[in-house]
């Protein structure tokens, strides 16, 4: 994570971070830019190795779904005006 982070992460994106986990390996959080707020969208403490394999999977679904919803957010407004 840079040291210039924003206050917030910005709509649509998402923020991985990751510590040297106590014990060993990393402890991984990810969160979430919503229009009105950024929110904890997962931990994953003490992960050890390749841990992209544990962290990708939920990543990339978060990534799909937020595309769906501001689809059909936008075709929603566009119906409506």
């Amino acid at each position: 994570m840079a040291t210039d982070r924003p206050d917030r992460v910005p709509p649509g994106r998402i923020l991985l971070s990751w510590d040297p986990a106590p014990d060993s390996g990393m402890d991984v959080t990810a969160h979430l830019g919503l229009p009105g707020a950024e929110v904890l969208l997962a931990t994953w403490p003490h992960l050890a190795g390749d841990w992209s394999r544990t962290v990708h999977p939920t990543v990339f679904e978060v990534m799909g779904l937020h595309s769906a919803l501001t689809l059909a957010t936008t075709v929603l407004e566009l119906l409506t005006d």
